[in-house]
């Protein structure tokens, strides 16, 4: 932290700092949300296989939610200024090598340097953001940012499309390395600050959960692969339990823990959590997975498929404001939760209309009831987050929510790629042997490159009168592929929102009243948290203002 007499004062130009910083961290939603429309294309380009391919988008994910808690920390410790500035240089490189990739492992290694950079990005922003502003400034200095991350989710998919169809994929990621660029000379508005109260990274508890994700995100990918019973999927599987374990060991031993793991007792911060995993399967995964359909099932361009995926992440840019104003007028926010991710899973069930051929137009109920949704919900995710702990483990749970935020959307990506591949396997298992010395028979082979979004590559490979069967034969097994998978996920979307309706039942500190034991309208009890709060904020301030005096 900064000095008390630098703290109190806003930054000379408050308005350009807030732009600086975000312009800065608009890369890292624009990270997670451009790839995916590119996928089909990088991995007809570089002849990738559905594995590799995957990691393009797991490697970014894997990366940041693993450092997100040590990237903090470093700040902490040597300079959020200084590691906020390290950050988007080093994307910027990562950026640079991924837009001159001439394989896909080499794609895949920049993009998980790039989740490095992202996590050092969001995290030290986010704390020198913090120091700068006080009271209202820092809140909208916070809203802009949530306004950022927003809106590089809602334009990423659309931005890559038109990008891929006029200057190929590779455009993607250098404009990322000019949006870093751009944002560089902002530093200078950034104003330094450190934690004097830091004193170390937790490294054991760094590298046995980064491990540990890694292993499980690289079972999930192979499973369908090599098999799940297979010895090397089991081994990959025993591998990330045990680190798993050692992570748990390992914070429970030290002084300075990444996890604080009492937190996992409150029922209302599980349930939050509970809420960012659903959100992960009915929106993160889902805006994967469906640009391989629309390119590879129904024809349609780069441009179109990312123009397509507007639908839905557009709502994102509106929604969250409307769920501000429902909670401001005295809706409990359990009930908005609960009713959004509900909303969001009836969305995925209804997107299962998917079909070879199927138009945007047929597309715009099912992806808007999920972007409304979805919407709502990251409108009072974060803050619910936050509220859901007394306010002096604040800072841990914020750290905790954004870790396993982004772990959960490395594993669900990971987790419905490799359930749709299995399951087209088994699709193109069952009537494959129609076309046997006709057409490519390999369903292994065939549901990676179908759900690559290649359908023609295999279908060009089948003797000409039965071609336009095989075509149609693989499609179809997409889609009743993806179509289980979406209901599974609507079906995640429904029970998580009766569980997270039931846990959190307790009022959230801060954040509206008691919905199990509603008083008067409008009135909140003010528990022993928030009075010891208030008199540690005064104290705060009488240190402050006897430091300015005595300067």
């Amino acid at each position: 932290m900064s000095s008390p007499d630098t703290r109190s004062q806003a930054p000379p130009r408050p308005g350009l700092t807030i732009f600086a910083v975000c312009l800065a961290v608009l890369i890292v939603p624009l990270g997670l949300s451009a790839p995916p429309v590119a996928l089909p294309t990088i991995g007809q380009d570089l002849r990738a296989e559905v594995v590799p391919l995957q990691w393009v988008v797991n490697s970014y994910n894997v990366f940041a939610a693993s450092l997100m808690m040590a990237a903090g920390s470093i700040a902490d410790l040597i300079g959020r200024k200084r590691v906020f500035l390290f950050g988007s240089i080093l994307y910027g490189v990562s950026s640079l090598v991924a837009a001159l990739a001439f394989n896909i492992y080499v794609l895949d290694v920049a993009r998980g340097v790039g989740g490095i950079a992202a996590a050092a990005i969001m995290t030290a922003g986010a704390a020198a953001l913090a120091d700068m502003f006080q009271g209202p400034a820092r809140i909208r200095a916070f809203a802009f940012i949530g306004v950022t991350i927003g809106a590089g989710l809602a334009l990423g998919p659309a931005t890559s499309g038109l990008l891929i169809n006029s200057l190929g994929w590779r455009s993607i990621f250098f404009a990322q390395v000019i949006l870093v660029v751009v944002s560089l000379p902002g530093f200078a508005l950034v104003r330094e600050s450190r934690n004097p109260a830091a004193t170390k990274v937790d490294r054991a508890g760094t590298l046995t959960f980064t491990g540990s994700l890694f292993l499980f995100t690289l079972a999930i990918v192979e499973g369908p692969q090599w098999g799940w019973l297979d010895t090397k999927t089991l081994a990959i599987f025993g591998g990330a339990m045990v680190l798993l374990a050692a992570f748990i060991v390992a914070e429970q031993r030290t002084d300075e823990p990444m996890f604080n793991l009492s937190l996992f007792r409150e029922a209302r911060f599980l349930a939050v959590n509970l809420l960012a995993t659903a959100v992960s399967f009915g929106f993160v995964g889902v805006m994967v997975l469906l640009p391989f359909f629309l390119i590879g099932a129904t024809g349609v361009s780069s441009s179109a498929a990312g123009l397509t995926m507007l639908l839905l992440t557009a709502p994102i840019l509106v929604c969250p404001l409307l769920a501000g104003r429902l909670v401001a007028s005295g809706v409990p926010m359990r009930l908005v939760l609960a009713v959004s991710l509900v909303i969001a899973g009836i969305g995925c069930g209804w997107l299962t209309v998917v079909e070879p051929g199927v138009t945007w137009i047929n597309l715009i109920g099912p992806l808007v009831t999920i972007g409304l949704g979805i919407g709502l919900i990251y409108g009072l995710m974060d803050g619910a987050a936050v509220s859901t702990v007394a306010p002096s483990r604040v800072g841990m749970a914020v750290g905790m929510f954004n870790t396993i935020r982004l772990a959960s959307e490395a594993v669900a990506v990971a987790v419905m790629l490799a359930a749709t591949v299995w399951l087209v396997k088994n699709q193109i298992n069952a009537g494959i042997d129609q076309f046997a010395g006709r057409a490519p028979t390999d369903a292994g082979a065939l549901a990676n490159s179908v759900t690559s979004g290649d359908v023609k590559g295999p279908a060009g490979q089948a003797a000409g009168d039965v071609r336009p069967e095989f075509t149609t034969f693989l499609t179809t097994s997409y889609t009743e592929g993806l179509r289980i998978v979406l209901w599974a996920v609507g079906a995640i979307c429904a029970v998580s929102a009766i569980a997270m309706y039931r846990m959190l039942g307790a009022r959230l500190h801060g954040l509206g009243q008691d919905s199990e034991q509603p008083d008067q309208p409008g009135h909140q009890e003010t528990t022993s948290a928030d009075t010891a709060s208030a008199e540690s904020a005064e104290e705060r301030e009488r240190v402050d203002s006897a430091s300015r005096r005595r300067g």
